[in-house]
């Protein structure tokens, strides 16, 4: 029984850092990505569709991405999905082919999405201490129960909070690594 708390516990911990490194992915640096318009929606004959089903996304070079329509009659829409988006790019478009070039990051933005690096970790570690104290309720939910010895609790408490110990720290290794991506110019 306490097994199974801890494998959950440290799966749903798990998930919450691969939750960080995708939303951490979004967050531009000073090279192209096509994770930075992965997330897009394009609206395909009145449905929104994700970028990725109606062009294919190339990086073209260190500061730009190339965005090819498969069909002429999305090169418009797929323009108005990037214009309304929270990227703060402008597309070029020549012909079928839509090209957004990255400025370079100014220091001072370098600062802004340093910030927003932490928040996203620190509500990653927020996740994962609900997550131990869940776990931890339902150890003591067995201690009541008398399905376990008290010896047995303090022991899956103990080795629950490893489990938290050690997530928090890859939580603390994706935001550092993506604090050195974004300050390295």
């Amino acid at each position: 029984m306490l097994n199974e708390i801890k494998k959950d516990a440290q799966t749903r911990m798990a998930k919450s850092v691969e939750a960080l490194r995708h939303t951490l992915v979004k967050i531009r640096t000073g090279r192209a990505s096509t994770a930075l318009v992965e997330h897009l929606k394009v609206n395909y004959y009145g449905s929104d569709m994700p970028l990725s089903q109606v062009a294919s996304v190339a990086i073209s070079d260190a500061r730009s991405l190339t965005i090819t329509p498969w069909e002429k009659q999305m090169v418009g829409p797929v323009e108005k999905a990037i214009l309304a988006s929270d990227l703060g790019l402008t597309p070029t478009t020549a012909g079928t082919t839509i090209r957004l070039n990255l400025p370079a990051l100014t220091e001072e933005r370098r600062r802004e999405l340093s910030k927003v690096v932490h928040a996203e970790g620190e509500d990653a570690k927020v996740a994962i201490r609900n997550i131990r104290r869940d776990a931890i309720q339902q150890v003591k939910e067995l201690l009541k129960e008398k399905q376990i010895s008290e010896d047995d609790e303090r022991r899956g408490e103990d080795e629950i909070q490893k489990i938290t110990d050690k997530a928090i720290k890859d939580v603390d290794e994706v935001v550092k690594g993506k604090e050195q991506e974004l300050m390295a110019v």
